[in-house]
């Protein structure tokens, strides 16, 4: 056997394939899995030992919805991912990427809809950006110091502004001229040839551009929303040459164009089908039915259609937090939107304006515009405020306490104190036996954390474990509804397989990233919901969850990233994660390497 470097003794290791787990020792050298022995095995001369007795060791958790685009710039050991478990990550999601175009409209696309300060990414992208095409966008990623592995979707609107302009591309009913799509057909093809995972595209239109106030293009829809559907399926139609993955957002407000996705992908005997994954399937407060709706039709499609269509859903609540009137659900009303579009001191002078708050009401109170939010104020709980007697009181409480109607005692407070009101609401998932129902559909794909975005408003970081919770605790109630081993299986090879990516399976051989899961310590912890400071976001403190007991070891590429929540030392300037090119065995760089350089492996200290 190669020299040993690291061994984990004693655990229950589970494939990512949907076998039973079974207790074993895992030898690790050179980045790969050397062995996985049921008779216990010598411990290495020189390396480390660590202690999985008791724990589960899992093939590194995938999460295969992520903003990390910007913050891969920033702080790539992505460590909030990285300590609990995750070793996989995919960027370019909802028709965004960095792929191509200028700072200035990459920063404009992506910062307001993804809730992320401007005034850093901006400056922060005009710094950095030194690439100029889809490949030369991994190459520059994979001399980053990465922590877990990165595999990328390009971004639809990023490449419609690019070719377009950006003036044409945010234009009602203009389509892109033949040289145009050619340019958009193109680096479509580099990017598939380069390996990226596919393209994402949205239609949903309460996704805002940023900019200044002043900006002609401020508050526009992304560019990908004013595509045509002739245009979705001429990128389409590559996509399914090459077996390649769409990503798209539908219209969750009005829903009326999920069953054109359905239709988009099925092959219908006679082609391949196009694989494509939808964000995302929520059993949400505003409509109890749809997800069931859109359950049944997946059924259908996949087996009567030939289609192949994934939704995208996380194993938890879906609970949101909000500065103000500042959550992207209220772009979901054209009132909302109007606030939005303003700087706080413009905005609370048009809050407190009695025809705006006509307006308003009559949006937020209608049963005829569509909704995804639930917009009930008695449901939204305020956490802080500079009022303090506000705290732990809903806005419906606090609005009956004024002689006020609930609307106008949110626009009151908002008004007065901005971004300095906190609160809190429930959107959905709330129901566990519906909750159970969706994680186990077998046409969906456990995902959709938005990790790197809305980083005051969700913290869904830790998703996997809160799966496995979910498991271990319906199975101990005596109400089983999926095998442990399945539910690693869905956190991991599914979704690895499903996307054409070289990970999510523990086995030798293959590349050595894995997790090390105390299923004694998945409790409670896992919802506790704490603010730590981000580096580099001018004291912008993201919404987090750190659950540190729960993850004694993460692996990437064969070396410890992290123990019990703690970063390995060198982590963030050395590389242990790589680039993960679609339809590739390995990467681009040997495990182990440092940034910037392509030495052989070393063997770790003790």
């Amino acid at each position: 056997m190669s020299q040993v470097e690291l061994l984990i003794r004693g655990g229950t290791v589970f494939d990512g394939q949907g076998r039973p787990g079974r207790r074993a020792d895992v030898a690790v050298g050179q980045g790969r899995v050397l062995a996985i022995s049921d008779t216990p095995l010598p411990a290495p001369a020189e390396g480390e030992v660590i202690d999985a007795a008791g724990a589960w060791v899992t093939p590194g958790f995938i999460d295969m919805h992520t903003h990390y685009d910007a913050e891969l710039e920033l702080a790539p050991e992505l460590f909030e991912s990285l300590r609990h478990g995750v070793t996989t990550v995919v960027t370019g999601s909802c028709s965004l990427s960095m792929a191509v175009g200028d700072p200035d409209d990459l920063a404009d696309m992506f910062c307001r809809v993804e809730a992320i300060p401007r005034a850093q990414v901006l400056p922060l992208l005009r710094r950095v950006k030194d690439w100029d095409g889809p490949a030369q966008y991994l190459d520059h990623l994979a001399g980053q110091p990465l922590g877990p592995n990165v595999a990328c979707l390009l971004g639809h609107s990023t490449i419609r502004a690019a070719a377009m302009g950006m003036e044409r591309a945010l234009g009602r009913g203009v389509r892109p001229t033949r040289a145009e799509q050619a340019r958009m057909d193109g680096w479509l093809e580099e990017a598939l040839d380069a390996g990226y995972l596919g393209l994402s595209i949205s239609t949903l239109p309460w996704d805002k551009m940023d900019g200044e106030e002043a900006s002609p293009y401020r508050s526009r829809p992304m560019p990908s929303v004013f595509a045509s559907w002739s245009e979705y399926r001429r990128l389409a139609r590559r996509l399914r040459q090459r077996e390649r993955v769409l990503q798209a957002v539908p219209n969750i407000s009005t829903k009326v164009n999920f069953p054109l996705f359905l239709l988009l992908s099925a092959g219908w005997g006679l082609r391949r089908p196009l694989k494509t994954t939808l964000i995302s399937m929520m059993d949400i407060k505003a409509d109890r039915l749809a997800f069931r709706l859109a359950g049944w039709m997946l059924r259908l499609a996949n087996r009567l259609l030939g289609a192949d269509v994934r939704m995208q859903a996380l194993p938890e609540p879906f609970d949101l937090w909000a500065d103000g009137i500042d959550l992207v659900v209220f772009e979901e009303l054209a009132a909302g939107a109007a606030a939005l579009h303003l700087q706080e001191a413009a905005r609370a002078q048009l809050l407190r304006d009695p025809e705006y708050r006509a307006w308003f009401k009559r949006q937020w109170r209608s049963r005829w515009l569509p909704r995804a939010f639930h917009r009930r104020f008695a449901e939204s709980l305020v956490l802080a405020c500079p009022d303090a007697s506000c705290v732990g009181r809903s806005f419906a409480q606090l609005a009956e306490e004024r002689g006020q109607e609930p609307e106008d005692a949110f626009l009151d407070l908002v008004a007065e104190h901005g971004t300095s009101l906190r609160w809190y609401t429930l959107m959905g998932n709330d129901r566990p036996e519906w909750l159970r129902w969706i994680v186990a559909h077998p046409d969906v794909l456990i995902g959709f954390s938005d990790a790197g975005a809305h980083l005051r408003n969700m913290a869904h970081y830790n998703f996997p474990l809160r799966l496995l919770r979910l498991v271990r605790e319906a199975e101990r109630a005596g109400q089983p509804f999926m095998r442990v081993e399945r539910a690693i299986e869905r956190l991991t090879g599914e979704i690895a397989g499903w996307l054409g990516l070289d990970a999510g399976r523990l086995e030798e051989g293959r590349r050595a990233d894995l997790a090390v899961v105390d299923p004694a310590r998945l409790d409670p912890d896992l919802d506790e919901v704490a603010e730590a400071e981000m580096p580099g976001m001018g004291g912008l403190r993201r919404l987090v969850r750190r659950n540190d007991a729960a993850v004694r070891a993460v692996v990437v590429g064969g070396r410890v990233a992290a123990r019990c929540g703690q970063p390995a030392p060198g982590l963030g300037q050395e590389r242990w994660g790589q680039v993960l090119r679609a339809g590739r065995p390995g990467a681009d760089v040997p495990a182990n390497a440092p940034a910037g350089a392509r030495p052989a492996p070393q063997p770790l200290a003790v």
